[in-house]
């Protein structure tokens, strides 16, 4: 979570390729679906295992199935250095939404990862020391309003644990999206891809004696285990690589922001979460803001590479 910015390509291929770039979207919008419904899926889920457990068990076999994709690739020195910077932030970011998940429901944990969007200029705008821009102002506004609306239905006594630790989660994601526009181009993208999920699966691993660590096998359990990693991320990284190589940032930047909409219908569906009209009102907001400043002109800066993205 939830999302990360599309590669920057010309539009002159999706021109050429009307249907390729048709199917493009519809893939996107498909995985997209995807990386909503997990939410719900994660947060059930949680109830028959530790977060660590879960994160090293859907990381390693994600990993794997991502190293089979990329087998044959060689690993370079650059390509291990890239991968241990970049999967280290998605750990992170993956550790913060899944322990808030726990203290917060599905489609506010989606709504506020979706933040992770807006970050990102901030936090570039701070490294190279420019100004961002007034459109991506614009949409931090926004989003800070609606997180407030959201987030606080009661007052200053409505916001939880689970709210502010999927903020650092946004945060962790923004680092995430800035690291993959680094190192894009200098390593390969399917190499790039296993490698940050095969260390952030070590990671996990490596954290379980830090924390409490329980299993108690399930069929949800391990349905969940199976969608989030071949579907929400091994296939995800692979169809959002093909798929960007034919549609455009805008259509891209589009599709994303349905994540958090998804993942408000499904858990409305599911678990029959209800929103009051405050809350409602602050979801807007954020949706609004993440629009704008995806929308809206960005720093010269390189683009993230083509298939990552955070969720879910």
């Amino acid at each position: 979570m939830s999302d990360y910015p599309p590669v920057e390509l010309g539009t002159a291929a999706a021109g050429r390729r009307p249907l390729a770039r048709w199917k493009a979207d519809l893939a996107l919008l498909g995985i997209t679906l995807i990386w909503g419904a997990t939410f719900v899926i994660v947060k059930r889920a949680l109830a028959d295992v530790s977060t660590l457990l879960f994160l090293a068990l859907r990381f390693m076999l994600a990993g794997a199935a991502l190293a089979m994709a990329a087998r044959g690739l060689r690993v370079s020195g650059r390509l291990v250095a890239a991968s241990l910077q970049v999967g280290a932030a998605l750990f992170a970011g993956y550790v913060l939404q899944t322990a808030g998940l726990r203290f917060t429901t599905p489609s506010k944990s989606a709504f506020i990862t979706g933040f992770s969007v807006v970050l990102v200029p901030l936090f570039a705008a701070a490294a190279l020391r420019r100004f961002v821009g007034w459109g991506p102002v614009a949409g931090v506004a926004a989003a800070m309003g609606g997180l407030y609306l959201l987030t606080l239905p009661a007052g200053a006594s409505g916001v939880n644990r689970g709210d502010l630790l999927t903020l650092g989660c946004a945060a962790a994601f923004a680092l995430h999206i800035l690291l993959i526009g680094r190192h894009s181009g200098r390593v390969p993208a399917s190499g790039l891809a296993a490698g940050q999920v095969l260390v952030a699966a070590a990671l996990s691993g490596a954290s379980l004696p830090w924390g409490p660590v329980f299993l108690r096998p399930s069929s949800t359990l391990i349905l969940a285990i199976v969608i989030t990693a071949l579907l929400a991320t091994a296939l995800a990284f692979l169809v959002q690589t093909w798929a960007q190589q034919y549609t455009t940032p805008t259509h891209t930047a589009l599709i994303f922001t349905m994540e958090p909409v998804f993942a408000l219908l499904t858990s409305w569906l599911v678990m029959g979460e209800t929103f009051s009209g405050r809350a409602w009102g602050g979801a807007a907001l954020i949706l609004v803001g993440i629009l704008i400043a995806e929308l809206s002109p960005r720093l010269s800066m390189k683009p993230p590479a083509s298939g990552q993205h955070p969720l879910k």
